[in-house]
């Protein structure tokens, strides 16, 4: 079984800005209230600075443009109904996860990639017959953000409320000893459910996976309404669709991560989905919509081919390390060479983490750089969400690197001797 990581690390650039258990000592109720208070702001104030220069910050001229929009709640009730119904198609299969308090294995729906292309699809025809247009909600994406907060606050407050009343809820270590912010912004309950429907998959894949595509696709339509689809919009929009759509089809891998096993789900976690993964992440493509960057097409070599190294890095990798876990006696694996470990496991040493311990989060980095590159350089905004994942990955890193010393001891400090590099061979 392989340990040098925990297989499923996918959606990493648009990491939830918050999530972990109440009584995290990483979590005081100062650290709370400023990113409660000034998260949903500071991702106003990224928007409005990927408009031009010549155009007036909306915090300073709220009197023509208010935040609060009728249109953009009723976009985000009925995405959030829409995907709720969607959950229940009878497509895709079920899988089993952890263990629940009543003894048996949790089970889960995994039909997100098909309600992903049930959405597409609507929202393509409906714009085609000119029902609906991009702009609907390009124009409203900051009063998208305050919708998406007010959504956020109204399911936390839910759930803080109904645990009282759950016959059997999963909490997170320590009980009810923590206070009603950290209750509230971080969560008690790990698997909170509403009939089927598992609370924090519905987050994670249906509201911030599915989110995200949508409004990458909205910012596609826009362009062609305005008759301005450029070639570096157009890539980094397909840049993003494959990294969804890779995650949407595995979308079984995000129930083994610890995100998903261990930690709680609260306001901060819910607020990321609705806002930071579907908004934040496709900063890129908002940018290029409001600023166009023209490249020429020979441009796009590098970058298809530096997007294809990370692709593979990241999918091959993971691919191996979850193949590997699920199987190590399948003959596909016995050229690997294995470190045998006390706690009777083994840990890789070739293969693609025969090269650097970390190959999957080396890929996930590579990609997003080559979806920032055609924004250009007159602006750090575009390149933000990238600069947040290599420092949450770094981060990630270094926690994993300490849980499997603890684990493995003296194997663990082998490998590191054999693999000395964490990312970029000779450089770190």
């Amino acid at each position: 079984m392989n340990l040098n990581g925990p297989h499923g690390e996918k959606g990493s650039p648009a990491q939830r800005p918050g999530a972990g258990s109440s009584t995290n000592p990483r979590w005081n109720n100062i650290h709370l209230f400023a990113v409660c208070a000034f998260l949903t702001g500071a991702l106003i104030l990224l928007l409005d600075a990927c408009h031009p220069p010549s155009e007036p910050w909306v915090l300073t001229n709220l009197a023509r443009t208010p935040l609060w929009d009728w249109t953009a709640a009723t976009i985000v009730l009925v995405f959030t109904v829409i995907q709720a119904i969607l959950y229940y198609l009878p497509m895709g299969h079920v899988a089993e996860g952890k263990m629940g308090c009543h003894g048996k294995y949790l089970k889960y729906n995994l039909n997100g990639l098909h309600a992903f292309v049930l959405c597409a699809v609507l929202l393509v025809g409906l714009w085609y017959c000119g029902v609906v247009t991009g702009s609907v909600v390009t124009s409203r994406v900051l009063q998208l953000v305050i919708a998406g907060l007010a959504m956020s606050a109204l399911l936390s407050l839910w759930l803080y409320f109904r645990q009282s009343h759950a016959h059997c809820s999963q909490h997170s270590n320590g009980g009810n000893t923590a206070g009603f912010l950290q209750e509230f912004a971080l969560g008690k309950e790990t698997d909170p459910r509403v009939g089927k429907i598992d609370v924090k998959q519905f987050a994670m894949v249906r509201i911030g996976f599915i989110g995200w595509a949508m409004m990458d696709l909205s910012y596609v339509l826009t362009a062609l309404e305005r008759g301005s689809l450029s070639l570096s919009l157009l890539l980094v929009a397909t840049f993003q669709f494959i990294y969804i759509l890779d995650f949407l089809i595995d979308e079984d891998s995000i129930l083994t991560t610890k995100e998903f096993t261990e930690e709680s789900i609260g306001f901060l976690m819910i607020l990321g989905e609705y806002i930071w993964i579907p908004i934040f992440s496709g900063l890129p493509i908002y940018f290029l919509l409001h600023r166009p960057n023209h490249i020429h097409f020979l441009y796009t070599i590098p970058l298809l081919l530096l997007y294809g190294i990370g692709f593979l890095f990241y999918y091959l990798s993971n691919e191996q390390k979850s193949g590997f876990r699920k199987n190590p006696n399948n003959p596909a694996y016995a050229h690997l060479k294995i470190i045998k470990s006390p706690s009777g496991e083994n840990l890789l040493v070739s293969g693609w983490f025969g090269w650097v311990r970390h190959p999957n989060y080396l890929g996930d980095i590579l990609m997003m750089i080559a979806w920032c590159l055609p924004c250009g350089f007159t602006s750090l905004v575009p390149y933000l969400p990238a600069l947040q994942c290599i420092h949450i990955l770094r981060g990630r890193a270094k926690e994993i690197e300490a849980s499997c010393y603890e684990k493995h001891g003296v194997a663990w400090e082998e490998y590191c001797r054999r693999i000395p590099y964490k990312l970029l061979p000779y450089i770190y």
